[in-house]
């Protein structure tokens, strides 16, 4: 997937923001005024995607192109080099289950309204 694929894909999930709170660089996309994806717009290209703390380690395992999450909290966050080698659907279904871990942590309130489509 290239970034713009990427942004339209995160875009497309109910209750998505984006914006630059750090730089430039750095395209964040929030649900429930949470990150769940975290894109960098510079060489190399990269997305940082929460995590299970297990999933995330069986994925830099099985993965190389998957590292500990840069400048996040590793424990929680994968680092995904977008060099072509991850194929769309395992990325798609990664910011899916990013944007699953994140809605898990919300209120219950907004919970339902997000997982009601």
């Amino acid at each position: 997937m290239n970034l713009e694929e990427i942004r339209e894909y995160c875009l497309g999930k109910k209750g998505v923001t984006e914006g630059f709170p750090f730089d430039e660089s750095t395209l964040v996309f929030k649900v429930g005024g949470k990150m769940f994806a975290l894109l960098n717009l510079e060489n190399p290209h990269s997305v940082n995607l929460k995590c299970d703390p297990e999933k995330a380690v069986i994925l830099r395992e099985q993965y190389p192109e998957v590292l500990p999450g840069y400048h996040m909290n590793k424990k929680y966050w994968n680092t995904v080099m977008l060099d072509g080698s991850i194929p769309a659907g395992l990325i798609r279904e990664w910011i899916d289950h990013s944007w699953d871990e994140v809605v898990k942590s919300l209120p219950l309130y907004r919970q339902k309204d997000l997982w009601n489509k």
